[in-house]
């Protein structure tokens, strides 16, 4: 049955309305954006919440989870899953940005929602989530991006250690600039307790037989398992809380050295061109091999003085 006129009026008005409030938005109006935020919330709600719970695996055992409803009620000084407020930034991201926004065009007298929501429930959307949730591909954390596109350059420079001069070069910006916002990202990720994301992501490769237990530990992260030993449950819950125990630094060192398994000289380099100091009153430039080691052995012995479960009134009788 055809569409009376006046019903023809009100979906042309309201898709006027709808481009209009998409094209304000692209333009970061304040108020056009709060509009999009709110229409599109509930979409992103409903798929982090589904999205999240497929992968959530394990997490939900040792953080608070952030979900509406949460999937568990984990104990009060459990920290909060970055996962489920990482994927509705993430969401929020893909779904408002300009770009997106401004392809919008209410063809067949579709909504701005209807629009939103046809992208988050493709498969490329279900794709990207996952590259992002994965580490497939970098994801850079928003405070940082708020620091500018240089900044974004920079951490991707620091991440793969490059020197200041060659970010410099990149960025057209000098070297003394680019060695303060440099600080400044250093400064971020050690105040959120996200150093760790400038250590170099490792490849898997799925292709080979892996050399050694490392590959293939690696893979197993990524697969559940549900059958194991209370013992070992235990070991890794009490590991999770020691963890957060020591300091951004003693973590940085500990994942390079003995997780990631890099070498010393990487690893001076690195402290050295971030200017973290794993000893006070000695600047990172002084920092030898040997005193790298002794850092290493003295915090492995605090880790494990931490994760011993008399100190933390777990019985295992």
């Amino acid at each position: 049955m055809p569409e009376s006129p006046g019903s023809t009026v009100r979906s042309t008005e309201r898709n006027q309305e709808n481009i209009e409030l998409a094209q304000r938005a692209a333009d970061n109006e304040v108020s056009a954006r709060k509009k999009v935020n709110e229409l599109i919330r509930p979409i992103i709600r409903y798929q982090t919440n589904r999205f999240c719970k497929r992968f959530c695996k394990e997490n939900c055992i040792y953080f608070k989870c952030t979900l509406d409803p949460p999937v568990n009620a984990c104990s009060g000084d459990s920290s909060l899953c970055e996962w489920g407020n990482g994927s509705y930034a993430w969401m929020l991201d893909d779904l408002s940005s300009s770009k997106r926004l401004k392809k919008f065009r209410a063809n067949n007298n579709a909504t701005l929602f209807d629009y939103c929501y046809v992208i988050a429930n493709s498969m490329p959307f279900y794709e990207r989530w996952k590259d992002w949730r994965f580490g497939r591909k970098i994801y850079v954390p928003r405070y940082i991006r708020d620091l500018g596109k240089t900044a974004v350059t920079v951490f991707f420079g620091l991440r793969s250690q490059q020197s200041y001069e060659m970010i410099s070069q990149s960025t057209s910006k000098s070297v003394e600039d680019i060695q303060e916002l440099s600080r400044r990202i250093i400064q971020l990720l050690t105040k959120k307790n996200r150093l760790h994301l400038l250590n170099a992501a490792q490849s898997v490769s799925f292709s080979h037989e892996p050399d050694d237990g490392q590959a293939r530990s690696s893979i197993e992260a990524e697969t559940a398992s549900h059958d194991e030993a209370i013992d070992k449950i235990e070991d890794r819950a009490l590991l999770t809380r020691a963890w957060k125990q020591l300091s951004p630094v003693e973590q940085f060192v500990i994942e390079a050295l003995v997780i990631d398994e890099q070498d010393a000289e990487i690893v001076l380099n690195t402290l050295k061109k971030l200017d973290l100091s794993i000893k006070k009153g000695v600047d990172a430039s002084s920092t030898d091999r040997q005193q790298l080691y002794y850092f290493r052995r003295k915090t492995l012995a605090k880790l494990y003085d931490l994760m011993k479960p008399s100190d933390r009134g777990i019985d295992r009788r």
